[in-house]
């Protein structure tokens, strides 16, 4: 996936891997339209041919996007590309909730 820094996705052009959990790999994005960043979520490579991950990366999708708050980033767009499903959604600065917790843990507010 990290063959993906540098390409273009739909009008989004893929800056960096900036992070990776349990159902994706997330990349900054430059929304090449409206001149903003952008996260953009690809179902993880090793699940990408499972429907049923398939599925609940798109039941994600619709559950965020029906919630408005602040919170919440914002679902732009879900699409696919070469077969891989992927997010964009709105990019917030900041650290990780794993980072966080690790602080927290650690007693370092």
């Amino acid at each position: 996936m990290d063959s993906l820094v540098g390409a273009v996705v739909s009008h989004y052009r893929i800056v960096a891997r900036i992070g990776a959990g349990g159902m994706g790999v997330v990349y900054l994005a430059e929304d090449q339209r409206l001149h903003r960043q952008v996260a953009r979520k690809f179902l993880a490579p090793e699940t990408a041919g499972d429907a049923s991950a398939q599925r609940r990366f798109l039941r994600e999708a619709q559950t965020v996007s029906a919630l408005d708050h602040p919170n919440i980033a914002t679902i732009f767009e879900v699409g696919d590309y070469n077969g891989q499903l992927f997010i964009a959604m709105a990019y917030y600065k900041g650290e990780t909730l794993k980072g966080r917790i690790a602080r927290i843990t650690a007693g370092i507010n």
